[in-house]
Parts: C-alpha cells; structure tokens; sequence
C-alpha cells in the first residue's frame, strides 16, 4: 500500500503555527506506529489545497471546514474528533466568526452595515459564510443587504479586502483571528472587531471511509493523548489547543440549522 496522506492546513498562516502543527503531527504518526498503523507519513502534505484532502483515498487525517462537511462529505469520510480551541469566539467544540471592520469605520452594530461590501472566502465555507449569512439575516428583512460581495480565497486574502479598502467587512473565523492576534498582529493591524455571529461545531478532524474501526479508535486515542502529553505543551499553546471532543454526524446539522433559518428569513444569499 502506498504511503498514506495526513494534512493540516486549516489554520497554517504565521510560521510559528506551521511548526506546532508539524511538531503534533510527529507525536500522532508516532503514536499511531505504536499502536500499529502502517504507512503513516513522516510528514504533513505540503503540496495539496487543504479541500483537495478531504477525499483523497490516500487520507489518514485531516482538519475539514464543518459547513463542507455536512454539505459535501457527510457519508463519504469518517468523523475523527473535533478539537477545542481557548480563543474568544470559542465554547467547548463550538466556534463563532468576528466580523471585522476598518478601525476607523462609522458603524457601531451589524445593522448598520446595510449598503457595504462584504468579503467572504468562499460561499462553502462556514466561518466566512454560512456564519456571517446567520447574523445578517435577521437585518436583511428578506432583501439584500450588502451592495456588493467580493469573494477571495481565504480569510487571509478577505482580511487584506477589508484593510485596503477593496471590502468593507468580512466574517473571519475565531480561531484564525485569535492566531494572527498572537502571532501575526500585522495581519489584523487597522482592524476591529464589530460583532461575533452564531456559533457552531468547530472544524471536525476526518479521515477515508475506508478507514477500519481499531483505525478510528487508534486515531482518536493520539488525538486524546496529544491534548495533555507534556512534549506538546508548547504547540497546543502556540495553536489555543485545549481538548478533544468527539461527535457525532448529527451535531453538525446545527450548521445546516443556521442555514436553514436564515434562508425562513428570505435571506439565503449573503447578496
């Protein structure tokens, strides 16, 4: 069998965060070897879009966006575990987005945001989309809200949107927002923070379908043991790391909820 595939490029921006992610990667292959898996890669994939993972039948682990997952891969990957971040946005497994603006920017509230820009990453995603389009719609009374949306890419390229002017506000995952604060302040420099929409499950760790239940359990086992083994205390407190949780499919249909009260309110596109 050909060497398997692990990938963790969620939330890689500064490079601090790259190598604690790097370095829990190598205590989960070695704990995986030790409870027997073969073919467990000596190194994160650097080379595939973090999507391009997700159902590669290569897959060990990987980190997936939660909205994708009920949209696109429920059924088709297993559920690993969900991790719990400590950052503001963040309670147990769950996480919120900051809607962020221009520090200089004259709205005091979400409400009056009518008429602006919005920069979102991509219309899939959860954190800068499915969240942001929960906390307009109550404001939009069923009709456009924004004049116009810009779509980027990522948060990053969406951050960069809304400091250049090119955006005016975008929905930007807690956690992401969190690291740059600590890490990369420059990258959230002229920025602040407007509002915090809906929360919901965090970004589930998956692997293929294919992957046999002593597998599963050998796979969450690490993930447990990596939260408290000692030699981590550095990388979980460069990555917020806190906990692990294990869900099941049901619990994110909370994403699929926001979607579907937001869409009841005649707000179905974040337009």
């Amino acid at each position: 069998m050909a060497e398997l595939l692990a990938s963790l490029a969620m939330y890689i921006a500064p490079s601090v965060v790259v190598e604690a992610q790097q370095n829990l990667w190598a205590f989960l292959a070695t704990r995986l070897r030790e409870a027997g898996l073969v073919d467990v890669p000596e190194h994160l994939d650097a080379t595939l879009s973090h999507d391009a993972a997700w159902l590669d039948p290569r897959l060990l682990l990987a980190q997936a966006c939660g909205f994708p997952y009920v949209k696109r891969l429920r059924g088709r990957v297993h559920l690993v575990a969900t991790p719990v971040y400590d950052a503001p946005g963040c309670d147990g497994p769950s996480m919120s987005s900051v809607i962020v603006m221009r520090a200089d920017a004259g709205p005091t509230d979400l409400s009056g945001c009518a008429g602006l820009v919005a920069a979102i990453n991509e219309p899939i995603s959860n954190s800068g989309y499915n969240l942001l389009r929960a906390a307009v719609a109550p404001h939009a009374h069923g009709k456009p809200f924004f004049s116009g949306v810009v779509e980027t890419g990522g948060h990053l390229a969406s951050l960069e949107a809304v400091r250049k002017g090119a955006a005016d506000l975008a929905a930007i995952d807690c956690i992401t927002y969190d690291l740059l604060k600590r890490h990369a302040p420059d990258g959230i420099d002229g920025l602040k923070i407007l509002a915090h929409t809906p929360s919901g499950p965090s970004l589930p760790f998956i692997t293929r379908l294919e992957t046999s239940d002593s597998e599963l359990a050998a796979l969450r086992q690490a993930l447990t043991d990596a939260v408290t083994a000692p030699e981590l205390a550095e990388a979980r407190e460069i990555l917020g790391l806190t906990g692990m949780a294990v869900l099941g499919e049901a619990d994110y249909d909370a994403l699929l909820a926001l979607e579907a009260k937001a869409v009841a309110l005649g707000y179905d596109q974040v337009w």
